[in-house]
C-alpha cells in the first residue's frame, strides 16, 4: 500500500460517486520524494472505491496520455477514456507541421469503444500566448468537430479564455453532451454555460479560500448539472492543498460542495453519480 507522501484517506461517502476527471498517469510531486509519487491503477482504483468513489473517467492530453487512457480502460471496466491534445499541445505541433496529422490519430482513437469523450480540449490563455491562439483555436474545433461525429461528450479546458470558449461553441454547434472541466468562471459564466446545455464539473479548487468566485458559482448551477472531478494528480482539496492529490480524496469535495449546494451529502452523491451518466452517455460498472 502506498502511504508516504500521500494525505490520509478521508471518511467514505454515503453513497457512490465518479471522478470524471483524472490523470491515473502522471505522477504527483511531494516534498522529500524524489521522482514523484505513482499509485499502481490497481491501488488508485482500489483505494477510490473504498471512499466511494467507484467509477474513473481517464483524461488524456496527448497522444501518448490518449492511447494509454484507451488501454487502461480497456483493461478496467470502472474506467472509460477520454482522448484528445489539450490546447497547450497544439502550438507546439503546428509549428513542426504535425497538428493536422496528430488529429487524425486522436480521431481514430476516439471511435474506440472505450472511449466516453473527446478531452480535455478548449483554450488555454494562461500558458499560451497570442502567437499560440490561432494553433489552439484550430485544435478546440476540429475535437468538436470530432465529439459531434462519433457522439462523445466534449470535455472542454478553458484557462482564461471564458469568452472565446463560449464564442467557438456557438460558431461550431455545441455538442449533445459537454462537460466544462474544473470549472473556473463566476455565477455568470455558470449560468452562461448551462444555457448551452453544458455541465460543470467542480474540482478540489472550490475548496479553496480565494475561490468565492466557484462557491457563488455551484449554488447557482442546477442539480442536475453538477459534477464532481479531481483533475489529479493536480488541485488538492482543502485541507491537503499543496499537497499530491488522487480520487479517493474527493469526499473532501463532495463534502464541501454539499454544503454550498444546500444538499445533504448522500443527496449530492447521488445527483453527481446520475448527472455523470447522462453527461458521459449512460452507465459504466463501478469498481466493488
Amino acid at each position: 500500500m502506498v502511504t508516504d507522501g500521500w494525505p490520509a484517506t478521508p471518511e467514505a461517502l454515503p453513497s457512490p460517486v465518479v471522478d470524471n476527471h483524472c490523470h491515473l498517469d502522471h505522477r504527483a510531486y511531494a516534498k522529500g520524494v524524489e521522482g514523484g509519487l505513482l499509485i499502481p491503477v490497481d491501488e488508485a482504483l482500489d483505494r477510490a472505491a473504498a471512499v466511494g468513489v467507484t467509477r474513473i473517467v481517464q483524461v488524456g492530453c496527448d497522444l501518448e496520455g490518449s492511447r494509454w487512457a484507451v488501454e487502461t480502460a480497456a483493461a478496467y471496466d470502472s474506467v472509460v477514456a477520454a482522448v484528445a491534445l489539450h490546447p497547450n499541445e497544439a502550438p507546439g505541433l503546428a509549428e513542426q507541421g504535425r497538428l493536422g496529422e496528430t488529429l487524425a490519430e486522436i480521431d481514430a482513437l476516439a471511435q474506440s469503444p472505450h472511449v466516453r469523450a473527446v478531452g480535455e480540449t478548449g483554450l488555454d490563455y494562461f500558458r499560451t500566448g497570442e502567437g499560440g491562439r490561432e494553433a489552439q483555436h484550430a485544435s478546440f474545433r476540429a475535437h468538436i468537430q470530432m465529439a459531434k461525429r462519433h457522439d462523445r461528450t466534449l470535455v472542454i479546458h478553458d484557462r482564461d479564455a471564458h469568452d472565446d470558449v463560449l464564442a467557438v461553441l456557438d460558431d461550431e454547434g455545441v455538442p449533445e453532451r459537454t462537460v466544462m472541466h474544473c470549472f473556473s468562471g463566476d455565477a455568470a459564466f455558470a449560468r452562461e454555460c448551462v444555457d448551452r446545455g453544458a455541465y460543470l464539473s467542480f474540482a478540489g479548487t472550490v475548496t479553496f479560500k480565494n475561490a468565492e468566485n466557484l462557491r457563488e458559482a455551484l449554488q447557482v448551477t442546477p442539480a442536475d448539472r453538477i459534477l464532481v472531478e479531481t483533475d489529479a494528480p493536480f488541485l488538492t482539496p482543502v485541507p491537503h492543498r499543496g499537497q499530491p492529490n488522487a480520487s479517493f480524496l474527493i469526499p473532501l469535495t463532495v463534502r464541501f460542495m454539499a454544503g454550498i449546494a444546500g444538499k445533504t451529502v448522500d443527496e449530492l452523491c447521488q445527483m453527481i453519480d446520475a448527472n455523470t451518466d447522462r453527461a458521459f452517455g449512460g452507465a459504466w460498472p463501478q469498481r466493488i
